[in-house]
Formats: C-alpha cells, sequence, structure tokens
C-alpha cells in the first residue's frame, strides 16, 4: 500500500470516529434538552394542579384568639368567610399605599376616642394585634351583630409591609370609600 492510500484510509477512519463522537453528543444533548423541558413542564404543571399559594394563612389558638399571616393583599371575602366560621364577623379591606377608608364607616362600638390613652383602652385596640407571624384577633371583643372592619394599607416605605386598621363597628359596616391618609408620607 501506498502512502497515500495509507494517509486516505486514516483520515477517512479519523472521520467516521469524528461523526460517531459527533453523534454520541447531539444525543446526549438532546437527552439533557429533554429533561430540562421536562423539568419546565412540571415546574409549570405542579402549580396549576395544585392551585396557587394561598394568600393568608388563618389558624385558631389556645387561648381562643386567631392568628391571620397575610402573604398576599387578595381574597379579601375569602378571608371573611373564614373568619366568620371561626365566629368573627369581619369587614376585610386592601388598600393601596397613602389611604385608608372614610372615617364614617358606622357606629364604633364604645363610642369614639380621642387620645391615645383613650385609644389603647378601646375595643378597636384589643380586637387586633401584631403577633409573631400577622396579626391576631380576639373574638371576645366582637359581640353579637357587631363587625370588626379590617383595613389593610400597602406601606411601600415604611419598615412594615402593611398598616392595620381595626374597629369595631355596631351593625352594618358602610362600604369603604378610599381617601388620603395624612398620616402616611406619599
Amino acid at each position: 500500500m501506498r502512502f497515500e492510500e495509507q494517509l486516505l484510509m486514516d483520515l477517512k477512519a479519523e472521520m467516521t470516529a469524528r461523526n460517531e463522537r459527533s453523534r454520541r453528543v447531539g444525543r446526549r444533548l438532546l437527552a439533557g434538552a429533554a429533561v430540562a423541558g421536562l423539568a419546565a413542564v412540571a415546574a409549570v404543571a405542579v402549580p396549576l394542579l395544585t392551585g396557587p399559594e394561598p394568600a393568608y394563612a388563618v389558624s385558631e389558638n389556645a387561648n381562643g384568639t386567631i392568628t391571620v399571616e397575610l402573604k398576599e393583599f387578595r381574597d379579601a371575602d375569602k378571608l371573611e368567610q373564614d373568619l366568620k366560621d371561626l365566629g368573627v364577623n369581619a369587614d376585610v379591606t386592601y388598600l393601596k399605599p397613602y389611604t385608608q377608608c372614610q372615617n364614617d364607616r358606622g357606629t364604633l362600638v364604645g363610642g369614639g376616642y380621642d387620645t391615645p390613652e383613650e385609644w389603647r383602652e378601646s375595643v378597636h385596640y384589643k380586637v387586633a394585634r401584631p403577633g409573631p407571624k400577622g396579626f391576631v384577633i380576639d373574638p371576645r371583643h366582637v359581640g353579637k351583630g357587631q363587625t370588626v372592619a379590617l383595613e389593610f394599607t400597602e406601606n411601600p416605605k415604611g419598615p412594615f409591609r402593611s398598616q392595620l386598621k381595626a374597629s369595631v363597628i355596631e351593625g352594618t359596616v358602610k362600604p369603604c370609600v378610599p381617601v388620603h391618609d395624612p398620616t402616611q408620607l406619599g
């Protein structure tokens, strides 16, 4: 065999080996892409099958209070129903930053308050307090025919994600009409 023929045969063998390696790499890449595609489908399908994460969590405490942990400002009607199932009539309103509901939403239980001391002694102060995982409602401060109006305002600049205002109203609670909140900067 001549040198040129041997060189041609070696070249053909090298080309065949390269093609085989290329096919193996291509198959590996294709298999990797398939696995990545399945993972992406699972990432989308699992939340669709299990549903979105709840906007809040409600739990009853041993002392009769109720802890509410807000995760998102949505599902106010469902939160109201969950609280009602636990014996508390509630009106839940989520507000945009720098707003509050108008002051006259109904007859305040125990009347109004003018000083910080009166506020701290009022049922409105005692009905809903900050807790370790959200806020805690004390149902003992909401009597028959009364509703606790819970107003949550997003607080983008403050140290806390939201502000809570709670009022205990006798009878029907008027719908919230959002107005500018002069106590918030913005």
